[in-house]
């Protein structure tokens, strides 16, 4: 080697960097575990209306879970930037069945893996990145439902901050682990809009490339976002989108076998409040439309709310109420439930304080849509934990915690 000639290279990294000793490694993570029983057997079913895309959580769920992440931070340069990475794996295992996190009942996948520059000067404060990475996700968090997921394996150019607004671009080729086919999707973003005090505007526009082979199609997506801090002591969301193709998948890449005379719209409201310290809880509403040329159109509505009251500090009552309705071909499936759960949270009597450590007891109901159109083994069918009958019940422990 030419030391002559690898020396300049080394004096420009060497004055880039700061030293070693600043650099941080994070852990970070999300898990939920318990155990539950239900009614009709010995393991807990949990209850999903047949064909709404989510279902309300508390005391609804049937697996242990866990999300465990670290990030580190390689280099940080005189400029202010720093130079990271970020890997983290899902372990998923269903109940009653040994936590192998594999074969029919569980799994472990690597969801995120990725390299970020962030705070570039030169990028107006943006970041650079590369790899699969959870990206620009939006959800409710008492029915888990991702409106908008713009998370990606690819790379992107993320809120470069001009003239008061933030812009970015990600182009993608999986949404996530779980999208069997590799197809290219464009995502652009601009954040930033002051509406009115306390609110924000975004606007999100996603262009699914046309897929080689038969019977593919491009399509597209659009998505208006307002935000108000400051609402009745919380925050207010509202959200509009509208897809047609591929784009349908609203916030997610769609089935490519549609065209353009497939859509989907979607409105989406929720209200997280905190009307005292200990009076806090989310409010929830969804209207959704899919009119599709060779299937039968559709029409979700979602109703939720889950109160949380603090007795103390540490110990509060929290209860959810969910109802979701799907009308399609002439059917019109109905599923309630109900959910009280007496919580302990050593953090605090807020909403969003973890970990929470729960007992919980849950209640639905349903109609002979839903029975009819349920799939077998889930729990709602007449071959289901409870039968014949159109109402079952849970009732179980969970903790749930993130940091």
């Amino acid at each position: 080697m030419d030391t002559r000639k690898s020396l300049p290279l080394i004096a420009l990294v060497a004055g880039l960097a700061t030293p070693l000793a600043s650099h941080a490694l994070d852990f970070n993570g999300y898990m939920r575990s318990g155990v539950g029983d239900s009614s009709g057997s010995d393991s807990q079913s949990c209850f999903q209306l047949p064909g709404a895309p989510a279902k309300y959580r508390l005391g609804n769920e049937c697996e242990q879970y866990a999300e465990l992440g670290l990030t580190h931070d390689l280099a940080t340069f005189n400029d202010g930037s720093v130079l990271s990475v970020e890997g983290m794996v899902a372990l998923y295992n269903e109940y009653d069945h040994s936590p192998r996190f594999q074969g029919d009942h569980g799994w472990a996948r690597l969801i995120q893996s990725y390299v970020k520059w962030g705070n570039v000067p030169a990028l107006y404060n943006g970041s650079l990145w590369a790899g699969r990475r959870f990206y620009k996700r939006n959800d409710i968090h008492i029915n888990d439902f991702y409106y908008w997921n713009q998370s990606a394996t690819g790379f992107g150019i993320e809120d470069m901050e001009i003239n008061g607004l933030k812009y970015s671009y990600a182009f993608s080729r999986k949404d996530s682990y779980f999208q069997d086919e590799y197809i290219s999707r464009h995502d652009f973003n601009v954040g930033g809009f002051d509406t009115n005090p306390g609110g924000e505007l975004e606007f999100g526009i996603s262009y699914i490339d046309e897929p080689s082979g038969d019977d593919e199609n491009s399509g597209w997506a659009v998505t208006l976002q307002h935000e108000q801090a400051g609402f009745l002591g919380g925050k207010n969301t509202f959200a509009v989108q509208y897809g047609e193709g591929p784009g349908t998948g609203l916030g997610y890449t769609g089935d490519t076998s549609l065209d353009n005379s497939d859509k989907s719209w979607r409105v989406v409201e929720y209200f997280d409040w905190e009307f005292s310290p200990r009076f806090t809880g989310q409010l929830s509403a969804i209207y959704q439309k899919d009119k599709r040329s060779n299937s039968a159109d559709s029409e979700w509505i979602s109703l939720g709310v889950r109160p949380v009251y603090a007795f103390t500090d540490t110990f509060k009552l929290v209860t959810e109420l969910g109802h979701d309705r799907i009308n399609t071909q002439g059917e019109n499936r109905k599923l309630t439930k109900f959910t009280v759960a007496p919580t302990w949270s050593p953090s605090g009597p807020g909403f969003w304080n973890r970990p929470e450590f729960r007992l919980y007891y849950t209640y639905a109901v349903w109609n002979d849509a839903a029975q009819d159109a349920a799939a077998p083994g889930t729990a709602l069918p007449d071959s289901g934990s409870f039968g014949g009958d159109r109402h079952g019940s849970n009732f179980g422990v969970q903790v749930e915690h993130w940091w």
